[in-house]
């Protein structure tokens, strides 16, 4: 009896000793548990915690705790502190030249197109270029906002629209394309937006719904004119470093649960962006007014988008994107 004992008990013990310890990633996202952003990466973790049988656990820090996207994206390619997040490719542009690409305002025709561009992979070359210069993988694509100019003053036409201080994203295309469209742009860090139009440094940024709300940039620019100027990409991003020490299985997990991720995270976005923005009006936060003169927007864009492609080797690219049905 002895025995049986003992030996059912070296077999637990062993067992114990020879079963891996479960990987802990940590995430983060610059928004509360309400945000697109943060759903799709809940579900990303609740897919592959669930596929990798419960060998991958997470730690996602909300509201900025770890910083910033930018902050984000420089942690996973140097492997460091953050392992997985939603970035604005903008973000990813001082690694890879293309990804900006992503952003680029007026790539998209509308939001049949952008999902279609989704669907069938189109960005699989900009994606291999972010892995190759930053040593980040993009696993999934979430976004789906349309983005429009948040202003303090009423804009409904390219003469009101005429230099327009402004804020941009970092990448160069950003300064470029609202130069093109006669605006005046500067780069300014996005939490500092809320307090460059309330003082005036500048009259108007450009966002989503979701940012608009979730910042309450409707404070200080509660005039929404609809440029439509962009859909949102945004790349579930998880580092190549932490991803490489991962079992095969495993990597199987993070690949599958970040498609899954990304898809939410559209349906989300996509789909609440229009009815956040009607909400916030009919709650008498902001104004929205048609800007009169959007296919102007759209033929100033034009030869912008078609030399920066052409600068980044990536002409091919946009000439897919513009090519899906």
């Amino acid at each position: 009896m002895k025995h049986f004992a003992s030996a059912a008990l070296c077999a637990a013990v062993l067992s114990i000793a020879t079963s891996a310890p479960a990987t802990e990633l940590v995430g983060a996202v610059q928004f509360d548990e309400n945000h697109a952003f943060t759903k799709a990466l809940r579900e990303f973790e609740k897919i592959a915690g669930e596929c990798s049988g419960g060998s991958l656990t997470f730690d996602l820090h909300l509201n900025s705790e770890l910083g910033l996207e930018k902050d984000y994206f420089e942690n996973m390619s140097q492997g460091i502190a953050v392992d997985y997040a939603i970035v604005s490719p903008s973000h990813m542009s001082t690694f890879s030249q293309k990804a900006p690409l992503m952003d680029m305002p007026f790539l998209f025709r509308d939001l049949d197109h952008w999902n279609a561009v989704m669907d069938q992979d189109a960005l699989a070359p900009l994606a291999a270029d972010v892995l190759e210069k930053a040593n980040v993988r993009l696993i999934g694509y979430a976004g789906g906002g349309t983005r429009n100019l948040i202003v303090n003053k009423p804009i409904t036409n390219m003469a009101e629209l005429e230099g327009l201080p402004m804020r941009v994203m970092g990448a160069p295309i950003q300064t470029r394309i609202f130069e093109a469209i006669k605006a005046n742009p500067s780069v300014i860090a996005y939490s500092e937006v809320y307090n460059a139009i309330q003082t005036g440094v500048i009259d108007a940024a450009e966002n989503e719904a979701a940012g608009i709300e979730q910042m309450k940039f409707y404070e200080v620019g509660p005039e929404i004119s609809l440029t439509k100027h962009a859909i949102t990409v945004r790349p579930l991003a998880f580092s190549n470093a932490t991803f490489e020490r991962l079992t095969p299985a495993e990597q199987e997990c993070v690949l599958k649960a970040g498609k899954a991720g990304g898809k939410l995270g559209r349906d989300i976005e996509s789909g609440q962006d229009s009815d956040k923005l009607a909400k916030m009006e009919s709650s008498g936060l902001l104004k929205t007014h048609e800007f009169t003169e959007r296919d102007k927007l759209l033929e100033l864009a034009g030869p912008v988008k078609k030399a920066y492609a052409e600068e980044l080797g990536a002409t091919d690219v946009l000439m897919a994107i513009e090519a899906v049905k």
